[in-house]
């Protein structure tokens, strides 16, 4: 099934900003993680708002993993483009948001190819937990 016109774009409301939404996601409790190597996802599924997205990413590449902004800020922009491109196959439940972490756990690059069959593999996982 191809998404519909407009469904591969990562809108404001799909990245997680909100202090309160994040500060929900890793110490609330109840969140829940999985890992692909070199990703770590944290989700964290609650109950959906009025006006709130499906789902809602947030991509962290710490520091001490990439030491140049350059590396930090290419290997964010490549699991947010594997996301925006991928998102359809995540189906949460009616009613149901998802707060989720995308977490770089490695000191090496990879190409735009493996981090999307990354993301790919935990989203799969993701749908079949849910």
């Amino acid at each position: 099934m191809m998404p519909a016109s407009g469904a591969y774009r990562l809108t404001r409301g799909e990245r997680l900003k909100s202090k309160l939404l994040t500060d929900r996601l890793f110490n609330g409790g109840g969140s829940r993680g999985m890992s692909a190597f070199p990703l770590r996802m944290v989700y964290l599924p609650m109950e959906r708002g009025e006006h709130q997205a499906p789902a809602s990413i947030m991509v962290s590449v710490p520091k001490r993993c990439l030491r140049h902004a350059v590396d930090r800020n290419r290997v964010k922009r490549q699991v947010r483009e594997a996301y925006r491109t991928n998102k359809h196959l995540l189906q949460p439940k009616e009613g149901q948001a998802l707060l989720i972490a995308f977490i770089w756990m490695d000191s090496t690059l990879y190409t735009s190819e493996a981090v999307e069959h990354k993301v790919k593999n935990l989203l799969i996982r993701l749908n079949e937990r849910l």
